[in-house]
């Protein structure tokens, strides 16, 4: 049993002991979840009904007409955007951002208030957005809000639920080029921005993060060509390693660690891959994050003897992070505002897990 080396937040460690903490419900789906419901593993689909209304915030306008390119076609929008719903999980951050607090959000998990992380509620301030269910895009109730803007970009949206939705209110979809819920952090921040008119509040916006993970990156020089993965937890004997059109590897990428190749090839072009107990050698990396659904999951893959030989689980190199922590959140979010978060907290965490020494603390 290794020793515990630090905790941020809450039941979060690096060469953890084998006493599993709390965790949330496991997702229900098939062995080899869909997108859509491997997307709901990380926390179920919990509605919290929060209900009230946003305003706009200050922070630059545009009253000319602006188009904006998607997956599904050009929107056109003008002036500065009041009343903005968002059905992508994610895209409350960049639309907070950028000044203005929606009058709805879509849930995704975490049972957040208003479905707001720490790392936005600065931003939020005292909005009081009403919180859209997480299973299906409600039309009825994004109509009743009265939106002038629907927000999409990590949505997932088909073709059809766009069109739905542009009857309502002009409405952002995913650019091309991206899987679904794959759209890196600072395009979907500038699509956001071209809709809102504030491109240049966007680009200082993506310029101090870049320039964070710059300053990350000499403060960790090790980071650089090690091998590091990210990977959620299941049930019947698989996990599911993000690939490198995941948020969650591309944080891993940008801080300069290399994904193992054969995560990348089994990923292709999903954002996760599926392996099995039998092949969990495939992810033995120089740093292994977990994020963890359920107490029942972690206790079966850390007493788990195939996992036991892994030198990541025998050098203390994992660390475990349950799904609603606010770390795992933050990974999963990887957008504008929850990346400087990450930077500061959980980077120390890998700087531990990597030195392969489980008697090591994490570095201030």
């Amino acid at each position: 049993m290794r020793p515990t080396i630090r905790k941020v937040a809450r039941d979060v460690s690096v060469g953890v002991a084998r006493s599993p903490g709390a965790g949330v419900a496991p997702s229900s789906g098939p062995f080899r979840p869909t997108r859509r419901e491997f997307l709901f593993g990380a926390g179920g689909l919990l509605l919290l009904g929060a209900a009230g209304c946003g305003g706009a915030g200050g922070g630059g306008s545009s009253g000319e007409a602006r188009s904006i390119e998607h997956k599904y076609g050009v929107t056109e929008v003008s002036g500065r955007p009041e009343r903005v719903v968002t059905v992508g999980y994610t895209d409350q951050d960049p639309v907070l951002a950028l000044g203005v607090a929606p009058v709805g959000v879509r849930e995704w998990f975490g049972e957040r208030p208003r479905a707001t992380w720490p790392w936005a509620q600065d931003e939020l301030g005292e909005a009081e957005p009403e919180v859209l269910p997480a299973s299906e895009i409600n039309f009825e109730q994004i109509a009743a809000l009265g939106p002038d803007l629907i927000v999409g970009v990590s949505s997932g949206m088909t073709g059809e639920q766009y069109g739905t939705l542009s009857e309502i209110a002009p409405t952002l979809a995913a650019p091309e080029g991206f899987v679904d819920f794959g759209v890196p952090w600072q395009d979907g921040t500038r699509l956001v921005a071209r809709a809102l008119g504030d491109e240049a509040r966007a680009e200082e916006l993506i310029s101090g993060v870049e320039a964070k993970i710059g300053e990350t990156r000499e403060r960790y020089p090790q980071f650089g060509g090690a091998t590091g993965v990210i990977a959620l937890t299941g049930e019947g004997g698989n996990y599911y390693p993000y690939g490198p059109e995941d948020p969650r590897g591309r944080f891993l990428t940008s801080l300069g660690f290399e994904l193992p190749p054969e995560v990348v090839e089994l990923a292709g072009e999903e954002f996760f891959a599926t392996i099995s107990r039998e092949r969990l050698s495939v992810i033995d990396a120089d740093v292994l994050v977990w994020i963890v659904n359920a107490p029942a999951e972690r206790e079966a893959l850390t007493s788990d003897p195939l996992y036991e030989r892994l030198t990541a689980a025998r050098e203390g190199r994992d660390l475990f992070l349950e799904a609603n922590d606010p770390l795992a959140g933050a990974l999963s979010f990887g957008t504008v505002l929850s990346l400087p978060y990450l930077l500061d907290e959980l980077t120390p965490l890998l700087q531990a897990a990597l030195d392969g020494d489980p008697a090591t603390g994490a570095a201030a």
